[in-house]
């Protein structure tokens, strides 16, 4: 099963189901906003596979779009596991990061950090 993330109309990312959630699980511990982390790990949980990051609010959207900026990545590098499409992975997490800025999401970081 894919996942899919709603960053707004018109700019979305999908990715495999194992991938989708990691994403999600990523941000369960490092969010300041219980309601959400919660909000994500029944996401997770339940196999629902899409989050529209419209339907939080924005300082949910913000700190969501704040982590991934400033850690999504290297994160990957160092937790996912090695294999021979680890690269293709960790660019396609990168395509996330990416989007937050095309979708003109509001976060902490620069464009081209990871």
């Amino acid at each position: 099963m894919a996942g899919l993330i709603v960053l707004k109309p018109g700019v979305d990312w999908t990715a495999t189901g194992g991938l989708f959630d990691w994403t999600l699980e990523f941000l369960i511990s490092r969010l300041s906003d219980r309601q959400t982390a919660s909000r994500l790990q029944e996401i997770v949980d339940n196999n629902l596979g899409s989050l529209w990051i419209d339907d939080l609010t924005t300082a949910a959207q913000q700190e969501i779009v704040s982590h991934w900026r400033s850690g999504l990545v290297t994160a990957g590098e160092r937790q996912l596991p090695e294999t021979e499409h680890k690269a293709d992975v960790i660019q396609h997490l990168q395509e996330l990061v990416n989007a937050t800025y095309s979708a003109g999401l509001p976060g902490s970081r620069e464009p081209g950090g990871q």
